[in-house]
């Protein structure tokens, strides 16, 4: 029998799915092999080669669980974990998850198949895997206490169902939810219609990838399970930028991203230089007639959304949750705003006495991107990530949507960074500046006070006083 790491390397090679042919006949009449993933990499759309054929996905920053085929049905082993993952190179958070990884690995099936998924747990605590979206029968939903007595630390489970509708889905767990999903519990699940779909087309490009948070102090590895609202890190499948990965298309490629939401807030999700059309939803294919152009989905708590387009503008393009505190890194939520405060006396006293001390914000909050503060270990800085111009000043949920002429079908290789053709970027403006023209009019306001004359206010800078907030 294949060892973990040879069965890698071949999916890596072929792209294809180790099921049943490449497994031994003792190993079929046991459980299927637990396979593991521990690289943070994207990995190789997984090409079936057993059971129904489908158009597989790519799992952003992560991978597809093989299977096996056992007398028609289709079987997977889950393995709930403690695990190590990358959020970006430089900081490592220690989750739990699924097989190696958090989130766990993407289930790809097709409609109709038979669906059999052995889920062993390794957790310290019981747990359970609720498939969310899809129809099941109640004692398969995955709800300890309610539908299922929990899965005890050393036990295995087996879920058994047909998958009834195609779409796009979740599977998380329904077993001290705050303290596993917190930890990063929760993994993609696909099915892909068995045949040609009047609501779902066929595409060149299919991405997929879950959003979730974490509260991580500077300096620690392990999430704090009781935040409700102040997370600090905000990621694409348990990644953040730089550590997310570019999304790589060819020119005029029809181009599907599905993206689940389990996070503590809503994600208003932007793309640059395209519109898309919202698809589907973790209820099923949008109809035609629901259908419109869109720049930003805002994607709700617990809901999936199925974006699509035709990728037929050239370059790099960003791509992120428009909430503007998502696209950073750890940052302090209690640090006064000190724009215009100048303290440039008050630093130089500091730095006789600590070498190392910066001055937060006095022009804004771009210097710091750009400025080596020390940070404790295993700790990433706020904003960062150099593009071909410099900082790009992002963290958190931020990636880029990159359009090639000459990216190859299947070629899903970071193609580096857009080269602009001539008279198509920005420049600097040297020429003469005129004086700009002015109204000097005060408005009016819509209804006036009685008798009374507004006095002229000159806005004054506040500066702080006091020790709070530092």
């Amino acid at each position: 029998m294949n060892s973990r790491r040879n069965f890698f390397k071949a999916a890596s090679l072929t792209g294809g799915a180790i099921a049943a042919a490449a497994v031994s006949k003792v190993a079929l009449a046991a459980l299927p092999e637990a396979a593991s993933q521990t690289s943070p990499e994207t990995m190789p759309p997984l090409v079936p080669s057993t059971g129904r054929p489908c158009n597989p996905v790519v799992t952003l920053n992560g991978w597809t669980l093989p299977w096996r085929m056992n007398q028609g049905v289709k079987e997977f082993h889950l393995v709930a974990e403690p695990v190590v993952r990358e959020m970006a190179p430089g900081m490592k958070a220690h989750l739990w998850g699924y097989n190696g990884q958090s989130p766990g690995p993407t289930i790809e099936v097709v409609e109709g198949d038979r669906v059999r998924i052995f889920v062993t747990n390794r957790l310290p605590e019981h747990t359970s895997v609720h498939w969310h979206g899809q129809r099941v029968p109640n004692g398969m939903d995955g709800v300890s206490g309610l539908t299922q007595p929990a899965i005890q630390s050393g036990k295995t489970f087996v879920y058994e169902f047909v998958a009834r509708r195609p779409g796009t889905y979740m599977y998380h767990p329904h077993a001290d939810e705050m303290t596993q999903m917190a930890m990063g519990m929760m993994g993609s699940w696909i099915t892909h219609p068995k045949g040609k779909h009047p609501l779902i087309a066929d595409v060149d490009r299919d991405f997929v990838f879950l959003l979730n948070a974490y509260d991580i102090e500077p300096g620690a590895s392990t999430p704090n399970i009781m935040t409700m609202t102040e997370f600090n890190l905000w990621s694409w499948n348990s990644r953040v930028f730089p550590g997310i990965d570019s999304l790589n298309v060819r020119l005029n490629d029809k181009v599907r991203i599905r993206i689940g939401n389990l996070t503590m807030t809503n994600h208003p999700i932007h793309l640059h230089g395209h519109d898309f059309a919202v698809t589907g939803t973790d209820g099923g294919a949008v109809p035609l007639s629901a259908r419109w152009p869109e720049v930003t989905t805002d994607i709700a708590v617990g809901q999936m959304r199925q974006i699509e387009l035709i990728a037929n503008e050239l370059g790099d393009w960003a791509f992120h949750c428009h909430k503007s505190h998502h696209t950073m890194n750890a940052m302090g939520h209690t640090v006064p705003t000190m724009i215009g405060v100048d303290h440039s006396e008050i630093s130089e006293k500091i730095n006789k006495l600590i070498p190392d001390y910066m001055t937060m914000g006095e022009r804004g909050m771009a210097d710091m991107g750009m400025m080596s503060m020390p940070l404790p270990d295993n700790t990433l800085p706020m904003m960062t990530g150099e593009g071909p111009f410099g900082s790009v000043e992002m963290g958190g949920m931020f990636s880029v949507f990159k359009v090639r002429k000459d990216q190859k079908p299947g070629d899903y290789k970071d193609p580096g960074w857009y080269k602009h053709p001539p008279g198509t970027q920005a420049y600097e403006y040297t020429g003469p500046m005129a004086e700009p023209v002015r109204s000097h009019e005060a408005g009016e306001m819509l209804m006036p006070m009685h008798d009374k004359k507004m006095p002229e206010v000159e806005v004054q800078v506040r500066k702080p006083t006091g020790h709070s907030g530092h």
